[in-house]
């Protein structure tokens, strides 16, 4: 007898032939589809009961946040990515799979709009982007933001969007009426400006010029965007040289903020990224070995090292320097706080 899943009494009559044996017996399956487009992804298209979702108290990431996920696995395949072993909750691998089978949870918005109808207390702020990319290759099929951000928008809850996804540029108008309304926080995950670096350790994701003129963007939509340096990279991408070139451009581009994270590897998202090593940096295999030799995130001693080489990039250009609080991938996301006034109208 199969363990239950994750889906289990989401029940539709129509599943599509010929899926993976894992979700062949995923209970709330509509279809399973694939398009030229993009080859060799599947998007596996199911009908959701709940659309958000509040973070226990006692996690370390988001504690008490309500979250909001349209998606689950992401084409940008960034080998690093701390979400892929939520795909072994569907009965998946967080290797390829979580790059190329796609959940799509095709009726989010609509499942949005009943529980915000019916919720006694409505969440002070939800946040995308906590798990994957709200604004992936996908969204460009599903468009399924646009009538989330304006459910939230119409039940007057605030909402913040962390993204690589080029494609968030689609929405600037639609987020900059938004906030007229609430407090929108956007946040764009940047973290190196080699090229050759980035196309192989995120090979799906829009390349660094493209998210830097998504930034300016954002910044000429009106907005204050918060940059996500991370993950900065042991050896390859923590040099005070590199890190003062990485932060000159993002203020060049109109960061408001940055946020620093160093490389983060938990079990089996390691093994990928020390793959990857193997193949493109071999010499470095025994230093990432001593860094990480006692779980998944690098020595104190390390980390303060690299934060005061950020510290010091970051008064150069006149960025503000984050404080112990906040100096965490996720720490604008669920940091709360009473929304701004309006802003002015942005003309386009």
């Amino acid at each position: 007898m199969n363990a239950p899943t994750a889906w289990d009494g989401q029940r539709i009559d129509a599943i599509a032939p010929g899926t993976l044996p894992g979700l062949g017996r995923v209970q709330n399956l509509v279809r399973s589809v694939r398009t030229p487009e993009f080859e060799g992804v599947t998007f596996h298209e199911v009908l959701t009961k709940s659309a958000l979702n509040h973070v226990p108290a006692t996690s370390a990431m988001l504690p008490g946040e309500w979250t909001l996920n349209p998606y689950r696995g992401c084409t940008h395949a960034c080998a690093y990515c701390f979400a892929r072993p939520t795909h072994e909750h569907l009965g998946l691998g967080l290797g390829a799979d979580f790059d190329a089978q796609i959940i799509v949870k095709v009726n989010v918005a609509e499942v949005l709009r009943r529980e915000l109808a019916t919720k006694r207390v409505l969440p002070e702020r939800v946040a995308f982007g906590t798990n994957t990319d709200p604004y992936q290759r996908a969204e460009g099929r599903y468009t399924l933001m646009p009538p989330i951000i304006d459910a939230l928008t119409g039940a007057r809850v605030p909402f913040s969007i962390l993204t690589k996804g080029t494609l968030i540029r689609r929405d600037l108008d639609r987020l900059a009426a938004a906030a007229q309304k609430v407090n929108v926080e956007l946040g764009l995950s940047i973290a190196y400006l080699d090229d050759d670096l980035q196309r192989t350790l995120e090979p799906g994701a829009p390349s660094t010029a493209a998210r830097l003129d998504t930034l300016r963007a954002m910044r000429d939509a009106g907005f204050a965007p918060t940059v996500f340096l991370a993950p900065i990279l042991p050896y390859l991408t923590d040099s005070a040289e590199q890190l003062d070139a990485t932060i000159a451009e993002l203020a060049a581009a109109g960061a408001a903020n940055v946020l620093p994270t160093s490389l983060y590897l938990q079990k089996g998202v390691k093994d990928l990224v020390l793959q990857w090593l193997r193949r493109r940096y071999p010499e470095l295999l025994p230093a990432y070995a001593d860094l990480y030799a006692t779980g998944s995130r690098t020595p104190r001693a390390y980390r303060d090292t690299v934060k005061a080489r950020v510290h010091q990039a970051l008064h150069r250009h006149g960025l503000p320097v984050p404080d112990d609080s906040t100096e965490d991938k996720f720490a604008l996301l669920g940091k709360r706080r009473p929304p701004p006034p309006p802003p002015e109208p942005t003309l386009f």
